[in-house]
Parts: C-alpha cells; structure tokens; sequence
C-alpha cells in the first residue's frame, strides 16, 4: 500500500503542477478559460490573480515532491499538504465551484487515505 500511497501523492503534485500551468501560463487561453468557465474579460483582468492562484498550487506541488523524496522523514509534510489541499478544495467546492471538490479535495482524500492504511 505504500507504494500506491506514494503514487497517489505523486498524481496529486502533478495534478497541482498542472493547474500551476494553466493558471501562470494559459489563463487567456480558450481550452483554459473553457476549463475555469470564465469570459476573455475576465481572464484579461484577473491574469495576475490567477498566476498569485498558480503560484501556491507550485508551491504544494513541490512540497509534496520534497515530502516524497525525503523518506520517511517527509511523511508529516506529505500527510499535512495533502490536509491543506482537502480542506482547500472543500472550501473552494461550497463557495466557487462544485467541481473544486472532485478535481482537487478527492484526489487529496485519497491519497491520504492511502498514507493512513499504508
């Protein structure tokens, strides 16, 4: 189980290193703001928004890869980002966006689940 813990973190840092993407690089894009639902005003105005926004999911992606790659002496890192990423994603789930809870809280929800029986 530990190694599909590990996995299971793994996708999530991916996952957060690929919102780092779209929200620094391709906020303005149409594939982009199709995926955030947001007009080509809105994206223009809140550009530097939404790269503040990217910058954080690097950061937890990071920390995640770091948790990781330190052993066992990572695990408390990897086990309170992946908190930090639930309870993020809960809050923006109720308050923006459903669609926050199952991309972002869920895959965080499992691979700490995954940690706990590992």
């Amino acid at each position: 189980m530990f190694y599909i813990a590990w996995i299971l973190t793994l996708g999530v840092a991916a996952l957060h290193g690929h919102i780092l993407w779209l929200e620094m690089v391709e906020w303005e894009r149409p594939r982009t703001r199709k995926i955030f639902g947001i007009t080509p005003e809105f994206a223009f105005d809140s550009k530097a928004l939404a790269a503040n926004m990217g910058l954080y999911n690097g950061f937890l992606a990071v920390g995640l890869l770091l948790g990781l790659l330190t052993g066992a002496s990572g695990r408390d890192l990897v086990y309170y980002l992946l908190a930090c990423i639930l309870v993020a994603g809960v809050y923006g789930g109720v308050t923006v966006n459903l669609r926050i809870l199952f991309a972002q809280a869920t895959p965080a929800l499992i691979a700490l689940l995954a940690w706990w029986v590992a």
